[in-house]
């Protein structure tokens, strides 16, 4: 059997359960109990250009876009 990937994000594990089954992997648990909280968001459009500008820089810094935006926002609002 298989080792499951670790570390994806929702969108890669999706696109990856898309192609493989659960059941082909031997390390994966049932999962339990679950906690999260959960916060209210807005979110903001951006023009395209802009946005790939903001891409390309989170990925230089091997981070998402979010995180990106939400560091610089902080910065500047405090």
């Amino acid at each position: 059997m298989k080792k499951s990937k670790r570390g994806m994000t929702i969108s890669e594990a999706s696109d990856f359960f898309d192609e493989y089954d659960i059941f082909e992997f031997d390390d994966v648990a049932e999962v339990k109990d679950i906690k999260f909280e959960l916060k209210k968001k807005k979110y903001v459009g951006l023009d395209m250009g802009l946005f790939e500008k903001i891409r390309n820089k989170a990925k230089k810094l091997h981070i998402s876009e979010d995180t990106l935006i939400q560091e610089w926002l902080m910065e500047k609002v405090g």
